[in-house]
């Protein structure tokens, strides 16, 4: 505690100067110097100014003023005493507590969060997101970061939360730690890293961001700081906390502290003491007065004195319980009774009388020998040491040290229960006989010291022996004798008794304690440890008196008195009475103060001008505290008798006073005090008798008006009070307590219903007195609260229908007004969002006319649409909070909540409807607010095929069935347009000069169907022509290809939009959405066909307009009807695909249809093919044996060979077949994306054409072959052969029986005609590379 020294001049100089200037309002009453030196200051001047002027009466309104400045000053001053005396209780209690202790079970209180806090952390976190960080993280954190900044920290409800002084930092880690829990649990498997690794390392990246560039050792440390001061705090603390928290200033707590004596335990024992009997006194009062409270029955009363006695001794047996002798090394005897014998049973009286062995008293003795003066007779180089002993204890030696210098300061400890021990030091010198046993003996000295001895050294005179010359041998040393913590004081006393010391005679006394509530006063003899007479103090009362005649010896005199019996006391000086006084005032708990004579108080007031004073002045530090304190008005406080208060007021105040420092404070206390304001509070209940229903139902109040204010308040705490309250006020003695006041069951039904208010009102305001489901638990308990405060009594239970009767109606309103407030927030955002948006804000000189309300009357059907896509996204966020952070909450009325989102939903419904009524019939941009809506609500067990949910299918069903007629018209006239005007060029040639085509604003993800043109109002649809181009580069999501015509590409994306369209509806009613999943795969089926039956027809136009001769080249017109059957085939699984019945056996036959018009289309071209080699055939048919033409033609070649080479005749016809075939093979194998038909193809096309050849060559049977129609066909088969072999046609095709005819007729011919004149020239049916490289 601090010295109040240093400021006691300074105070006091300035409380005497300005005791010069006050003036006192009124007789009687006393404020304080600051004031009422203002208040002279002021009015000084006034009143000189006047006195030379004509008297005037001063107007009512001055003079009123100066009276309610004169009543404001009063009641200031009223407040100040009342809190000087409230801090003098509240003192006490932490000076001396014997009923309460500092609670260390006590939940750890959170660092609340600051707004400056607040917008410290979005700065933080929003640099993070920027970039302006070094910490590094990947795509799926710094999503988790956006969406918790935009969702909690941007919240206004967290805002208000903040300043509400409801969150804490570990309130934000949460929150993340759950935000983030489901992303990183949808995160796919990585192995090597579990999740529980993610999780981790993503909280310790929130850590690093939300510490931000603050040294975490500091943070570190603030945090143990604070950790440790809502733990566990001082004396010194709680006495800085409680000046705080009652204004009083560090130099008034420094007068009272010294004042009081708070450092002397004994006194603050004293002062309980009293204090307890003055409750008894005052509980006899009214027992005797009959002036009892109005209680709620009449029987009460007899039980009301009960209890205040019963609560008094507890009081003193907790008192009693505590320590005398803090480490001694004896057990106090602990007496049962109490101190007023007025109550005490008198037949216990024998038991309680205390004996010679019950006062113990343990002494330790330090005793420290310096050295020897005065001894000369012995040689300078003798061994000399001493020895010191306690009586009965054992004996110690000091060093051995030189006859020359005998200096030793050796200490010997000895401990002894005698009061007044003899110690003896003796000094030797070593024997130099040869046959001396002992050393010799040169002196002793024996002293009895006592622990008011010196405790410095001195030079004592010796007693020498007959051994020894130096007669004038002194020692010095010092002797320390401590004094025991149940020895209150000692000395040496004149008495005389009637029953004890019946002699008047000098003897050493000493103030034992025994326990809390026994004391007595014993006499000592030399070296004995019990006492020899003793007085138990027990009902007397010391006083000063005056001399008394006939006793001789004693200079100042004191008495102790009780009933029948009197003790005189006498000192040999003034200060020893004073201090004996004291000591036995403290010790017999008297209400009645001895006050020291007249001219003892002059004697003391000249500071030690009489020789008698010679005592040390700071014995008398408490009456000069106590003279300090008179004089700066503190006297009345410190001599206030407790018992003359209403303590139930006084607590009341401190506690308000405390709840308001603790909400102030920077800890997130939710209402709850700190382990050291509960002990201070829990100490002053115990000691001043206030009872615990009192105190609860004050708690009560002052916490509920403190929630009306807006801030958050455990609901935990408030049940703790409440059940308290309600057990007490039904008779279940919570606290011991049996008698119930009629004002307490009357509070205590006026706050109960004052709490059912606000707890149903935070039940409607569960989103934003819970945010986010902090403080965390406070939901749920403000729902087990309200079901505890609906009980009539304390065991009825209330049923469980009222509950939930309750609960309904507060979920009710909650989602009228959750609705209200989000649609409130969109339509301010949307209305902002317009203003900025709108052209005329950009023009300065119309800004100021452009207001929210003008603009909101700008609203267009889509502008509509759009705020309720908006409106719906709020109301999912909504409902998927209240099921994250709330729904655990309402565990027990699961259904009631599903209620109160159908009732959400229902307001929406109204908004939705009214939406959607304005939206043109032909328009089809509300769909994404049905998959909105649709795709939470299926993913909902409880809202999925609710109320909302069927009535958005309501809505939309005509929607979808009206959609997918258009869009089947649609398509089918697309169909029919497209086909009449087809080019069957490649929609890869139509699209790779097209410009690029921006990604259409497609919202939510939902592939954008085409829209459809306007109809005629219930007539048949006149659709124009649909866009004969298929798939811009944005639609290769959807549908990859990009080798079938512009009509067939258009149809497949159509129809796969359109199935994707209806797939992602997800319908909810299993029974519509098979129809319309039945219906679009019919219709896709149908659509097919079409195209199927329309690209087999033009396959066969084109071929049959193409040409017939090697001329003839595979266009890429044919090629993309091949693609637009593959994509036919490939498109019917997907679109087609049904599983069971009749529609299985439908999606066969367009397999079906698809495989014959392939088929169809292969034999045409096989045919076209067939059709060409014949021609090639005819060509070389003119060279048949026997013919006219063939024998002309050969005599004209031999006569022009003679002269000029000649080309060989026939090889262009077989160079432009080969060529014709090579060119088609490529380009049906580039062009055409189906193997399978490419295969087929040529295996048909390889056999028709072989066969064809046969054929001809058995028509030519008996014939010899021409020589160039050998060359020719020997040419044809060999490269045929090799390029089908080439393209993959199986060995078993290529070497067919035909195949062979055909190649050994050639191998013949060739042998006929290599014996005739000009030979082959090098052309043979045998393999050779060389010919072939030859022929290449």
């Amino acid at each position: 505690m601090l010295d109040p020294s240093s400021s006691e001049e300074e105070s006091d100089g300035i409380v005497e100067e300005e005791s010069k200037e006050a003036m006192a309002p009124q007789a009687g009453s006393r404020i304080s110097p600051s004031r009422t030196s203002e208040s002279s200051g002021g009015l000084a001047p006034s009143s000189s100014s006047r006195s030379s002027a004509r008297p005037t009466s001063p107007s009512p309104s001055a003079a009123s003023e100066e009276k309610e400045d004169l009543e404001k000053m009063q009641r200031e001053e009223e407040d100040r005493k009342k809190k000087l005396q409230l801090y003098v209780f509240v003192m006490r209690c932490v000076a001396y507590p014997f009923n309460a202790k500092q609670p260390t079970d006590m939940a750890r209180r959170q660092q609340k969060i600051t707004k400056q806090q607040l917008q410290q952390t979005k700065d933080r976190f929003q640099a993070f997101l920027n970039g302006d960080t070094q910490i590094v993280a990947d795509e799926a954190f710094i999503n988790a970061v956006q969406s918790f900044n935009e969702v909690f920290l941007k919240s206004d409800r967290v805002a208000k939360m903040v300043q509400s002084g409801g969150f804490s930092a570990n309130d934000f880690r949460e929150v993340f730690k759950r935000h983030i829990e489901k992303r990183v649990r949808s995160l796919p498997e990585i192995d090597g890293l579990s999740k529980e690794t993610v999780l981790s390392s993503w909280m310790a990246k929130f850590d690093t961001i939300y510490r931000g560039d603050e040294d975490p050792r500091k943070a570190q440390q603030r945090m143990t700081a604070s950790a440790a001061s809502e733990l566990i705090l001082s004396k010194d603390q709680l006495y800085e906390m409680f000046q705080n928290i009652l204004g009083i200033k560090k130099f008034e707590h420094q007068l009272l502290y010294q004042a009081c004596q708070l450092d002397n335990l004994d006194e603050q024992a004293a002062q309980i003491r009293r204090e307890l009997d003055g409750r008894l006194q005052m509980a006899d009062q009214i027992a005797r007065g009959g002036k009892f409270p109005k209680f709620v029955s009449k029987e009460m009363e007899a039980m009301f004195i009960e209890e205040l006695k019963s609560s008094v001794n507890q009081l003193m047996a907790n008192l009693e319980s505590m320590p005398v002798s803090k480490g001694g090394e004896f057990k106090l005897q602990k007496l049962k009774r109490g101190h007023n014998t007025s109550i005490i049973d008198m037949g216990q009286e024998d038991e309680n009388t205390l004996s010679k062995s019950d006062v113990v008293l343990s002494f330790t003795l330090e005793v420290v020998i310096m050295e020897v003066v005065g001894l000369k007779s012995l040689a300078p180089n003798r061994i000399v040491y001493c020895t010191m002993e306690v009586e009965g204890g054992e004996k110690l030696q000091t060093d051995q040290a030189e006859a020359s210098k005998p200096t030793w300061g050796t200490q010997g400890d000895f401990t002894t229960t005698h009061p007044l021990p003899g110690v003896k030091v003796k000094l030797f010198t070593e024997s130099t006989g040869v046959l001396a046993l002992e050393d010799k003996e040169l002196g002793r000295v024996v002293l009895h010291p006592t622990p008011n001895s010196p405790k410095q050294s001195e030079l004592h005179k010796m007693t020498v022996t007959k051994a020894c010359p130096d007669h004038d041998l002194r020692i010095k040393l010092a002797i320390r004798m401590d004094k025991p913590q149940n020895m209150k004081h000692c000395g040496y006393l004149w008495a005389f008794g009637k029953n004890v010391w019946k002699r008047w005679k000098k003897r050493f006394f000493v103030l034992v304690q025994v326990s809390q509530y026994t004391f007595a006063m014993c006499s000592y003899r030399e070296k004995k440890s019990e006492p020899q007479e003793l007085l138990q103090l027990d009902g007397y009362t010391v006083d000063y008196s005056d001399p008394q005649p006939g006793l001789d010896g004693g200079r100042a005199f004191f008495n102790a008195v009780k009933e029948g019996d009197t003790v005189i006391f006498a000192s040999d000086d003034e200060q020893d009475r004073i201090l004996w006084v004291q000591a036995m005032y403290r010790a017999t708990g008297q209400s009645h103060k001895p006050v020291p004579p007249t001219q003892v108080q002059k004697l003391n007031s000249k500071g030690g001008a009489s020789a008698q004073m010679d005592a040390p002045i700071s014995q008398f530090s408490g009456l000069k505290d106590a003279d300090r304190a008179q004089k700066h008005g503190m006297d009345e406080f410190i001599s206030a008798n407790p018992c003359s208060f209403d303590h139930a007021s006084l607590f009341e105040m401190v506690q308000r006073l405390t709840l308001d420092h603790r909400l102030n404070d920077t800890f997130c206390c939710l209402g709850w005090f700190s382990p050291g304001q509960v002990f201070v509070l829990d100490e002053y209940c115990a000691r001043n008798g206030v009872r615990g229903c009192h105190r609860h139902l004050c708690y009560l109040r002052d916490l509920l008006e403190r929630a009306e204010s807006g801030a958050i308040i455990d609901p935990t705490l408030l049940h703790y009070s409440f059940a308290f309250c309600a057990s007490h006020v039904h008779g279940n003695r919570p606290d011991g307590l049996s008698t119930v006041k009629v004002d307490e069951k009357e509070r205590f039904e006026d706050i109960k219903e004052r709490l059912r208010v606000i707890l149903e009102n935070q039940i409607v305001n569960f989103r934003y007195c819970f945010p986010f489901g902090r403080p965390e638990g406070a939901l749920k308990a403000t729902l087990s609260l309200l079901e505890r405060v609906l009980m009539k009594d304390i065991a009825t239970p209330v049923p469980p229908e009222e509950v939930k009767g309750v609960i309904r109606k507060c979920l009710e309103q909650a989602a009228q007004l959750n609705y209200e407030r989000i649609k409130e927030y969109a339509t301010i955002e949307g209305k902002k969002r317009e203003m900025f948006e709108h052209p005329v804000f950009c023009l300065a000189s119309q800004v100021m006319d452009l207001t929210i309300q003008n603009v909101g009357r700008l609203v267009t059907p889509a502008k509509k649409l759009e705020e309720t896509i908006r409106l719906a996204e709020l109301v999912i966020e909504v409902l998927q909070q209240n099921q994250e952070h709330h729904a655990e909450a309402f565990a027990w009325w699961t259904d009631l909540m599903v209620e109160h989102a159908e009732n959400f939903l229902a307001l929406y419904a109204i908004d939705m409807d009214a939406a959607l009524e304005i939206q043109s019939p032909e328009s089809w941009d509300s769909f994404p607010l049905f998959q909105l809506l649709n795709d939470f609500l299926r993913t909902d067990y409880h809202l999925c095929n609710g109320k909302f949910h069927k009535h958005l299918q309501d809505l939309y069903a005509p929607l979808v069935v009206r959609y997918v007629d258009l869009m089947e018209s649609s398509i089918a006239q697309s169909i029919h347009k497209g086909f009449e005007r087809e080019s069957w060029e490649p929609v890869k040639s139509l699209t790779s000069n097209l410009p690029n085509v921006n990604l259409p604003n497609v919202n939510l993800q939902i592939p954008k169907v085409p829209n459809l043109p306007v109809p005629v109002a219930g007539l048949s649809v006149n659709l124009p022509q649909m866009p004969s181009f298929s798939t811009p580069s944005w639609m290769a999501a959807i549908y990859d290809s990009d080798n079938g015509s512009g009509t067939s590409e258009d149809l497949f994306w159509k129809l796969e939009a359109l199935q994707t369209f209806i797939r992602d509806l997800h319908w909810p009613e299993e029974e519509f959405a098979k129809h319309l999943e039945s219906r679009i795969q019919l219709m896709s089926s149908n659509m097919i066909e079409n195209c199927v039956k329309r690209t087999r027809m033009a396959f066969e136009s084109k071929l049959t307009k193409s040409s017939k001769s090697t001329d003839f080249r595979i266009s890429p017109t044919l090629c993309t009807m091949f693609n637009v059957m593959v994509d036919a085939k490939d498109q019917s699984a997907k679109l087609c695909a049904m599983e069971m019945g009749q529609e299985k056996q439908y999606h066969t036959q367009i397999d079906e249809l698809i495989e014959e018009s392939v088929k169809d289309m292969i034999q045409f071209l096989v045919a076209k093919f067939v059709v060409i080699l014949e021609s090639v055939l005819a060509k070389i048919s003119r060279y048949d044996e026997g013919t006219l033409f063939s024998s002309f033609l050969s005599f004209t070649v031999k006569a022009a060979s003679k002269y000029v080479d000649v080309p060989k005749p026939g090889m262009d016809v077989a160079d432009g077949y080969v060529t014709f075939v090579r060119h088609s093979q490529d380009i049906l194998r580039d062009k055409v994306n189906e193997e399978v038909y490419i295969e087929r193809l040529f295996d048909q096309w390889y056999t028709a054409t072989m066969n064809l050849l046969g054929t001809w060559l058995t028509e030519r049977m008996e014939q010899q072959l021409h020589v160039y129609q050998l060359k020719i066909l020997i040419r044809i088969t060999k490269k045929k052969y090799r390029d089908f072999r080439l393209q993959g046609v199986l060995d078993s095709t290529l070497n067919s029986k035909m195949y062979d005819t055909v190649r050994n007729r050639l191998t013949i011919e060739e042998a006929t005609a290599s014996v005739r004149e000009g030979g082959m020239q090098g052309i043979s049916m045998k393999d050779s590379d060389e010919e072939d490289e030859d022929d290449d």
